[in-house]
């Protein structure tokens, strides 16, 4: 392993995924994988995927070579993560209390803990968006069930960005990774 300083976390390691790389250590339909971003020892030393983000989802993806870690961060009420979204549609106070409250999709429950509005651009609206559990594309289809009131449309999540995990913000640049250093480990998996 190249470049590692005694402080570095020998078991997590952080991404800054772009859109268009799969989370997957090999995709059968030959698209680009987040361990094209990596150093090959990530993918050769058995680093895996803590959680996911989909081909359209940027943000902080976090890597594990200890199964128990990966396991207690995405047990459903363990660990918040925290997104910054486009919504196409005029997002209300209405649409954030539904989704706080929760929809039914899918027969899943889903809903956020917590939802800023950020600002408006257009038919666009930002938001930072909380949910402590990952259901396969929760926000995407959280959204998805609630209904423009001028256009009567889905409302629908253009730029999904994660931000933070666990209390972890993203510093990296798009495309670029580094080792949490052993504070940070250790805040982590407190």
């Amino acid at each position: 392993m190249t470049n590692r300083s005694t402080n570095d976390s020998s078991i997590l390691l952080a991404l800054n995924k772009p859109k268009g790389y799969v989370v997957t250590r090999s995709d059968e339909l030959g698209r680009k994988t987040v361990y094209d971003l990596l150093p090959e020892w990530v993918f050769d030393d058995g680093w895996m995927p803590i959680g996911r983000l989909d081909l359209e989802s940027k943000g902080l993806l976090l890597f594990t070579t200890n199964g128990k870690i990966g396991d207690a961060l995405t047990k459903p009420g363990n660990c918040m993560k925290v997104y910054e979204i486009w919504v196409r549609g005029h997002v209300t106070d209405e649409h954030i209390a539904t989704a706080m409250k929760g929809v039914v999709n899918k027969g899943e429950l889903l809903k956020a803990l917590r939802i800023e509005k950020k600002g408006v651009g257009g038919a666009k609206t930002k938001l930072i968006v909380e949910i402590d559990e990952g259901k396969n594309r929760h926000i995407r289809r959280l959204f998805g069930v609630l209904k423009d009131p001028k256009f009567g449309t889905p409302l629908k999540v253009l730029k999904l960005k994660r931000i933070s995990i666990g209390g972890f913000d993203l510093d990296l640049e798009n495309g670029k990774w580094r080792l949490l250093s052993q504070d940070e480990e250790r805040r982590m998996i407190k």
